[in-house]
């Protein structure tokens, strides 16, 4: 068949397939309203798994990806919890010796934190999040103060009672009063405030650490002020470069293991954690999330399907004497499956882009109250994609059967 052939005749097949959606207006939209259903779950659970995604990278984007932590307990918990908890917690003391013995890394920052009431004047802001750092949190993270400055190695040294505290805190207890230099109640204890950190948001859809409404003090007036024994410490050890990264894991684990005293026979009875593993988790379990998602809205689309398919066979019925007179004048087979096959992949179709249009406004929804999320071109392709497929499987077995109709018979069918 030529190409002027093909041309033609593919052009006047979708003339026909488009004629007969104009005829029957409603039952083609009536149709399509499965295939909208399905395709605007489908969408929505592919953006609000890309939104999660999103949220939860921006959730941790404050801590550098070239940070190892040293922890009593993995972050992510396989196996026999028990043989986690039973384990000697890491301390202050064993963060210092870490640091005189680990020299290839760029900083040792051991932190511990606690929940207290923080109030200026007669304004109280409960539950804020106050953690005893060093000079070197600055190295750990990308957030730097938005005025003032952090703790300095003077400030650990001499136990001196100031912070830094987190834009949530500062807007709660100052509003429009400059915060610096003005003292605030933490618990029992007064601190100076010597910064305000930038905004870095409230820890996202997944109830993270909010790192706005966090308060920075020196490690050595944390322990001064509210003890250190009995304690959770971690150690932020940060690599020489990100490169080098795996091999100085096996270098910190050895120079805890010589801290803490272990025979080469026995079990480690610490944790070496990073945000690479955190993230592997984390694409792991909504990977799994997002299959059984799609499975469960794929159902909606089975049933757009099954609607479309039952119109097309009842549509067939309907034009029986009208394939056979065209098959009487030298249409092909190939022709009336074509045609069919168009009218079917034009009803869906046309559900997919009112399911996307639906699927823009929840996701503008979700964007507005709940967590940025929005409906990407792969989204969209995809959506169009699986559109396109639904209308080819429904209208085969439809298509198939008006292409196979006797001329003699079906002029004949009443």
């Amino acid at each position: 068949m030529a190409m002027r052939e093909i041309y033609y005749w593919l052009k006047e097949s979708i003339v026909i397939a488009f004629r007969a959606l104009r005829v029957n207006k409603s039952r083609a939209i009536l149709t399509t309203l499965g295939i909208v259903i399905g395709i605007m779950a489908v969408a929505t659970t592919m953006t609000v798994s890309n939104g999660l995604g999103n949220n939860f990278k921006e959730s941790i984007s404050a801590v550098g990806s070239d940070v190892l932590y040293v922890s009593r307990m993995p972050w992510i918990i396989t196996g026999d919890f028990f043989r986690y908890r039973n384990r000697p917690r890491i301390t202050f003391e064993e963060s210092e010796l870490l640091a005189r013995s680990l020299k290839s890394a760029k900083a040792v920052n051991p932190s511990t934190g606690t929940a207290r009431n923080v109030k200026y004047r007669s304004e109280v802001l409960e539950n804020a999040t106050i953690i005893g750092t060093t000079e070197a949190q600055m190295m750990m993270a990308n957030a730097v103060p938005e005025l003032g400055r952090f703790i300095t190695p003077f400030d650990v040294q001499n136990r001196k009672f100031v912070c830094v505290i987190g834009s949530e805190i500062r807007d709660n207890l100052f509003g429009a009063v400059d915060p610096l230099q003005r003292d605030i109640k933490i618990g029992r204890y007064s601190f100076r405030v010597i910064g305000v950190m930038e905004k870095q948001g409230a820890g996202g859809f997944f109830g993270g650490p909010n790192f706005d409404r966090q308060v920075f003090v020196p490690i050595t007036s944390f322990n001064k002020a509210y003890g250190s024994r009995n304690r959770e410490f971690t150690i932020a050890v940060k690599a020489p470069d990100q490169e080098t990264i795996d091999d100085f894991r096996f270098e910190l684990v050895g120079e805890m293991r010589k801290i803490r005293g272990l025979k080469p026979t026995d079990e480690e009875n610490f944790s070496i954690n990073s945000m690479e593993s955190l993230m592997n988790a984390y694409n792991t379990v909504m990977g799994v999330v997002l299959i059984i998602g799609l499975i469960i809205t794929s159902f909606s689309l089975f049933v757009g399907g099954i609607g479309v398919m039952n119109i097309m066979l009842v549509s067939v019925t309907e034009r029986t004497r009208e394939i056979g007179i065209r098959k009487a004048i030298g249409a092909r087979r190939k022709m009336i499956l074509t045609e069919f096959l168009l009218e079917s992949c034009g009803i869906c179709t046309m559900g997919g882009l009112i399911g996307l249009l639906l699927s823009y406004a929840v996701a503008a929804l979700i964007n507005s109250f709940v967590m940025p999320a929005a409906v990407s071109l792969p989204v969209i392709m995809i959506a169009i994609g699986v559109s396109f497929a639904v209308g080819i499987v429904s209208g085969m077995m439809p298509a198939m059967r008006a292409a196979r109709l006797d001329p003699i018979d079906a002029l004949q069918y009443e």
